[in-house]
C-alpha cells in the first residue's frame, strides 16, 4: 500500500468512530519557544491534554508532519529518518484503554491487512519508586484482542532492555517494559519530568520482519532490539498523570489517550519490507538520486538514504517558513542540505541538479500538503543557493585542512574545521584517510556533545518565561504582539502577514512580509499606534467560529499553520465595537490591552529577502 492510501484510510477509519480530522500543525511549533520543532502529534494539543475545551471536540484525529533534528546522525540505516509523519488519534477525557487498543489493532489487521501472529505488544511494567502500578488492564485487554484471532498471547516479565538482550523472547507476545520504554512525556523518564508535566504508561505495537537476529546487539533478540527484526509502528498512551511541585505524582482531571503511529512505518510493515527507504514516497527521491548520479541503491544505501531524508526534511521546513542560517532552526535546515550535497559528491551527483531532488518531494505529498506546491519556487531556489554557498565554504575549509593535514587531526581542530568552516566530520575523516593520517573522532563527538549542552543551556535561557508556561509577563507580551501586527498593516499596507515570532516574558520578536528597512517615522507611527491601542484599553475578544467564516472577517492566519473547520479567533475591540486587530490564535491573552504598559520598539532589521524581524519590549 502506498502512503496516501494509509493516510487516508487511517483518518477516514477514526472519523467513523466519532473523531474529528484536524489538520497537521506547522513544523514550528505555535506559540511554544520550548522546542525548535514539531516532533509528535501531541505537542500542539498539551493545553487540551490539561483540560482546555478543543473547538472541535474530544475525539480528534490527524496525520502530523514532524521533525525530530536528534536523529540526523542515526540516518543511514534501514529505519531511521529525521522527517516523518505522525498518525494521531486523541480522547481528551472520552474513551480509554478498551476502545483504544481494540481500534487500532481492527486498523492494523482488517484495515491494512497486517497478519496479527507478526504483531507484539509492550505494556508498562510499573514504577514502585513512584508509586505507579503495572498495567494488568493493558495485557489483560491484548490477550482477549489476539484470542479472538486464535492466538495465544503469553505475558512475559522484561523490565529492562538489557534482561530482554539476557532473556529472549521466553515464547511471549506481550512483554512489560520499565519506565525507560513503557513511560511516556515529553521530558521522558519519571525523574526528568518537570512540575506541571503530564504523562503516563504506554503500549507499544511491533511489526515483526522475521529477518535473522544480528547478536552484535545482544545474545537473544526482543521487541526493543535493535537489530532491526521488530520495528515498533506504533504507541498508545495512556495520559492519566501530571507531576506534583513536590515530586510526587497525581491523576490528571481526566484521563486522556494520545496515539501515535508512524505512518512510513506502517507502509513498510505493509509491504512486508524492513527497509524504510523502499516506501513510495522516499523510493520516488531514491530514483530521483540514481537518475542523476547514475549510482544504484543497492551497495550505496548509507548515502542514498541521508540525500533522500535529509532532502525531504528540508522541503518540509522551507515550505513552513524555515530557511538556512547558523542560528536556531535555520542551522538544521543548513545542515541537513550540506549533509546531503557531500553525500551527493559521494555518488559523483552532477553539480547544478541537487535542487531537481526537491520535484519527488513536492509531487508525492502535495496532494496532502499544498503549501508544497504554492512554495516550490521558493524552495528550489534555496536548495540551489545553499548548494553553491556549501561548495565555497568547502573550499575555504579544505584550504584550513591543508594547513592542519601535516600530521594527525586533533579533536580541537576537527571540531574547528566543523563549526568555523562548516566542515562535516565526515568530509574531515574521507580527507584524512586519503593522506593516511588519523582522526580523533572520539574527541570530536565529546567536543560535539560539550558545544550541544552550551547551546541547551544558552536555548533554555533564551526560551526562558516563554508562552508554554503563561507568565503574566508572556501574556501581556503575546497580546501587544496582536496589537503590533494590526499596527504595521496599518501603517505599511496590506501586504505584511506574519512570517514567524518568538515570545518570552522579557521582549517579542515578530517576523513580517516586507521588502525594505522601515524608516524611522514609519518605526514611531506603529509605536505611537500600539500605545494609543493600549491607551484606549481594548478588550480581548475570544470567538470560536467556523474558518470560512473567520476569513471572511480578515482575520491574519498563522504563516504554515493548516487549521481545521472550526477556530479560535481574538479580536482587540472597543466599547462600540470597533475592531483593531483580528487573528487566528487560541491565546492566553490580557483581557484588555490596558493592562500592557508602554510599548517600545527596541530594533528593525533584515532577516532574509522580504522578511524583516522587530524585536520589542513593555516597560
Amino acid at each position: 500500500m502506498k502512503s496516501g492510501e494509509i493516510r487516508a484510510k487511517y483518518l477516514e477509519f477514526f472519523e467513523k468512530k466519532g473523531h474529528t480530522v484536524i489538520p497537521s500543525s506547522a513544523l514550528v511549533p505555535e506559540n511554544d519557544p520550548t522546542t525548535l520543532f514539531t516532533g509528535s502529534g501531541m505537542q500542539p494539543l498539551i493545553p487540551y491534554l490539561l483540560g482546555q475545551k478543543h473547538p472541535s471536540g474530544k475525539r480528534l484525529t490527524n496525520s502530523q508532519k514532524c521533525f525530530r533534528a536528534e536523529d540526523i546522525e542515526e540516518v543511514g540505516d534501514n529505519r531511521h529518518t529525521t522527517f516523518f509523519e505522525m498518525l494521531g488519534n486523541w480522547s481528551l477525557g472520552d474513551y480509554f484503554k478498551a476502545e483504544q487498543l481494540l481500534w487500532f489493532f481492527e486498523f492494523l489487521t482488517s484495515v491494512v491487512g497486517l497478519d496479527p501472529n507478526r504483531l507484539y505488544v509492550t505494556v508498562f511494567s510499573g514504577d514502585s519508586a513512584n508509586n505507579i502500578p503495572k498495567d494488568e488492564e493493558s495485557i489483560g485487554i491484548w490477550k482477549q484482542l489476539f484470542a479472538q484471532k486464535g492466538i495465544e498471547a503469553k505475558d512475559v516479565e522484561l523490565g529492562s532492555e538489557q534482561r530482554g538482550y539476557d532473556l529472549g523472547m521466553q515464547g511471549g507476545r506481550i512483554f512489560a517494559y520499565d519506565v525507560k520504554k513503557n513511560w511516556w512525556s515529553r521530558a521522558g523518564a519519571p525523574e526528568n519530568m518537570p512540575a506541571g508535566e503530564p504523562g503516563g504508561p504506554d503500549s507499544e505495537v511491533f511489526y515483526d520482519f522475521g529477518t535473522p537476529h544480528n547478536e552484535t546487539f545482544g545474545k537473544y533478540c526482543h521487541p526493543n532490539c535493535d537489530c532491526g527484526r521488530f520495528l515498533e509502528i506504533g504507541n498508545s498512551v495512556f495520559m492519566e498523570y501530571q507531576k506534583q511541585d513536590d515530586g510526587s505524582f497525581a491523576k490528571l482531571a481526566q484521563r486522556n489517550v494520545d496515539f501515535g503511529g508512524g505512518l512510513e512505518r506502517i507502509v513498510a510493515a505493509s509491504n512486508d519490507n524492513s527497509d524504510i527507504f523502499t516506501i513510495d514516497t522516499l523510493s520516488a527521491v531514491i530514483k530521483k538520486i540514481e537518475e542523476l548520479s547514475g549510482a544504484s541503491y543497492e551497495g550505496n544505501q548509507t548515502a542514498f538514504r541521508v540525500i533522500a531524508d535529509h532532502i525531504r526534511g528540508a522541503v518540509f521546513m522551507i515550505g513552513d517558513g524555515v530557511l538556512p542560517s547558523n542560528t536556531d532552526r535555520g542551522y538544521f535546515v543548513r545542515r541537513l542540505l550540506r549533509r546531503a550535497v557531500r553525500y551527493a559528491d559521494v555518488l559523483n551527483m552532477k553539480q547544478g541538479k541537487f535542487a531537481e531532488l526537491a520535484l519527488p518531494v513536492i509531487e508525492s505529498y502535495a496532494d496532502h500538503y499544498s503549501e508544497l506546491h504554492e512554495y516550490e519556487a521558493l524552495i528550489k531556489e534555496t536548495i540551489q543557493k545553499e548548494e553553491s554557498r556549501f561548495r565555497e565554504t568547502l573550499a575555504n575549509g579544505l584550504r584550513e585542512f591543508e594547513k592542519l593535514s601535516q600530521e594527525d587531526i586533533s579533536a580541537r581542530d576537527a571540531f574547528n574545521l566543523y563549526q568555523s568552516y562548516g566542515f562535516p566530520l565526515e568530509v574531515t575523516v574521507d580527507l584524512s584517510k586519503e593522506k593516511g593520517i588519523e582522526v580523533d573522532e572520539k574527541g570530536f563527538a565529546e567536543e560535539f556533545k560539550k558545544h550541544q549542552e552550551i547551546s541547551r543551556a544558552g536555548a533554555e535561557k533564551k526560551f526562558k518565561g516563554g508562552l508554554a508556561d503563561t507568565k503574566e509577563e508572556t501574556v501581556r507580551l503575546h497580546t501587544a504582539h496582536h496589537l503590533l501586527l494590526a499596527a504595521l498593516r496599518q501603517v505599511l499596507g496590506i501586504h505584511v502577514h506574519q512570517r514567524g515570532s518568538n515570545i518570552t516574558s522579557e521582549r517579542l520578536r515578530i517576523d513580517f512580509s516586507h521588502p525594505q528597512k522601515m524608516a524611522t517615522e514609519e518605526l514611531k507611527q506603529v509605536e505611537d499606534l500600539v500605545n494609543q491601542k493600549i491607551a484606549e484599553n481594548l478588550d480581548m475578544i475570544r470567538k470560536e467560529m467556523p474558518k470560512e467564516e473567520a476569513m471572511k472577517l480578515g482575520a491574519e492566519m498563522e504563516f504554515g499553520v493548516k487549521y481545521g473547520d472550526m477556530v479560535s479567533v481574538y479580536m482587540a475591540q472597543d466599547q462600540q465595537g470597533n475592531v483593531f486587530s483580528k487573528e487566528f490564535c487560541g491565546g492566553p491573552h490580557a483581557e484588555g490591552t490596558g493592562e500592557l504598559g508602554h510599548f517600545k520598539i527596541l530594533k528593525e532589521e533584515a532577516v532574509s529577502a522580504g522578511i524583516r524581524r522587530i524585536r520589542a519590549v513593555l516597560e
